[in-house]
């Protein structure tokens, strides 16, 4: 017999091929794991962005402008009320994604004053439209704005630092956060 022509069998037939077993296995398990994470994930997208908007909206309802806005005379350049509430939205939109998108890196567990100046940030954007629009504290209004301001420079820059896509998510609430002081000013001077 030539030794060229023999064929080795390297297994049984009868056997199962346990090794492809075990790595089709392993793969579902993965694939498991990778989905339910990813709806941990969308969870939670829903949940730092959901929140904040139905603050806003709940801010919006129940302390908007009912004293006065329109009866004061304005600048060609000042926004209508519908567009006031309408960025409000959306920078409070802004802020809940680039927070979670921070949370995500794990951004609040490395740098907990992240947290503080982001829950900063949300409680001072609340607080503005009750404190100008319902008892009429201009000057105190603008105090809060630009605290609010400050609040979001520093979430720039942590956020920047933990994930830039976030960080870069805050510059458009920065920009509003300068409209409003510059609306609430002339407010405050009329």
């Amino acid at each position: 017999m030539d030794s060229q022509d023999v064929k080795r069998r390297t297994k049984d037939a009868d056997q199962p091929d346990t090794t492809t077993d075990a790595k089709n296995e392993d793969m579902r398990t993965k694939r498991e794991k990778r989905m339910a994470m990813a709806k941990r994930g969308i969870k939670s997208l829903g949940v730092a962005v959901a929140l904040p908007l139905a603050l806003s909206l709940f801010n919006i309802y129940f302390f908007g402008s009912r004293n006065g806005y329109g009866n004061i005379s304005k600048p060609f350049w000042f926004p209508p009320m519908w567009a006031l509430h309408f960025a409000c939205l959306s920078s409070t939109f802004l802020m809940g994604l680039s927070a979670w998108l921070v949370w995500a890196e794990g951004g609040f567990h490395k740098e907990p004053t992240t947290l503080s100046l982001y829950l900063a940030q949300l409680g001072l954007s609340f607080a503005w439209e009750p404190i100008v629009f319902r008892m009429g504290a201009t000057w105190f209004g603008l105090v809060v704005c630009l605290a609010m301001f400050g609040a979001l420079v520093g979430c720039s820059r942590k956020f920047m630092k933990l994930n830039p896509i976030a960080g870069d998510l805050v510059k458009p609430s920065l920009a509003w956060a300068t409209v409003v002081a510059i609306v609430n000013l002339k407010l405050a001077l009329v």
